[in-house]
């Protein structure tokens, strides 16, 4: 399967798409906290999350959100997010090694809809987060 696509004719059924491992660094997340106007110690500082009863700070649902259309369009530059529907089975840790997979489960060529599955999943193989994502290319 090529690395990138540009069109629908490009898509197999069942075919992953190339792991993606974003950048959830307390640095990162920070910028993202602070852009939001969110002040909330439970992203930004380990300590404070843990006194919070977290295992340490946690990546935002919506950044969660944000690194599975990043990993979307690394693959798809094209095409547009139609949807993304999300489960969060558990917290994604700030610093904790992640990797974000997918899977084409469904291909419409009649609309140009392409579904995918969706997982995040920590250095330990843990589901963080999955879901799916439903994509449309233009003709």
């Amino acid at each position: 399967m090529n690395m990138t696509v540009r069109n629908i004719t490009e898509v197999e059924f069942g075919s992953d798409l190339p792991a993606f491992t974003p950048d959830n660094s307390l640095a990162n997340v920070r910028v993202l906290c602070g852009a939001a106007g969110w002040d909330s110690p439970r992203f930004t500082d380990h300590d404070a999350a843990r006194e919070l009863g977290l295992a340490g700070a946690i990546v935002p649902g919506i950044m969660s959100q944000g690194f599975l259309a990043a990993m979307i369009h690394s693959w798809a530059p094209v095409a547009r997010i139609e949807r993304i529907d999300t489960v969060f089975r558990a917290p994604v840790l700030v610093d904790e090694p992640l990797s974000i997979t997918a899977t084409v489960t469904d291909i419409d060529e009649d609309v140009l809809r392409v579904e995918l599955d969706l997982t995040v999943s920590n250095a330990k193989g843990e589901t963080r987060v999955f879901g799916t994502a439903k994509l449309l290319f233009d003709a």
